[in-house]
């Protein structure tokens, strides 16, 4: 069963999704699926390549955006950023954890801090540990 867990109106996160969600994916209204999980971590049914079948046939655009768990980089931040226009965006992971962090870093100088780290809370993502970074990005935006 999905757990979608929106953190603001066009961005949403979740735990591992499954292919034959794409359908009531789309029906929510998403439109765009960010993958933040490495094959190396699941099965083949839910890797990157039937992940994206899967979405494509569901009408749905599908962004990999592989996070490493405690390796997240800037390329990850970009890519996310990159992708997030297309949406609503639906992005999931593991538990959700690293597509809510991942999501607060990529609206560094873009929201209010305290707003960002608010909407992970009320999701039940805790980013207050990345304020500093956080911080630190929206200084480099602005």
């Amino acid at each position: 069963m999905m757990d979608i867990r929106p953190l603001s109106p066009d961005y949403a996160v979740s735990p591992q999704i499954d292919p034959e969600d794409m359908g009531a994916i789309k029906a929510a209204g998403y439109k765009t699926i960010i993958d933040n999980r490495p094959d190396s971590e699941i099965p083949p049914s839910h890797q990157t390549d039937p992940m994206r079948e899967a979405a494509e046939a569901a009408g749905l655009r599908f962004v990999a955006n592989p996070i490493i768990g405690g390796a997240l980089t800037m390329e990850n931040v970009t890519a996310q950023a990159e992708a997030m226009p297309d949406g609503p965006v639906l992005a999931y992971c593991a538990s959700g954890n690293r597509s809510s962090i991942v999501w607060g870093l990529a609206q560094a100088g873009r929201m209010d801090t305290d707003a960002i780290i608010d909407a992970g809370a009320r999701a039940g993502y805790q980013l207050e540990p990345i304020r500093e970074q956080i911080n630190a990005l929206a200084d480099r935006v602005r």
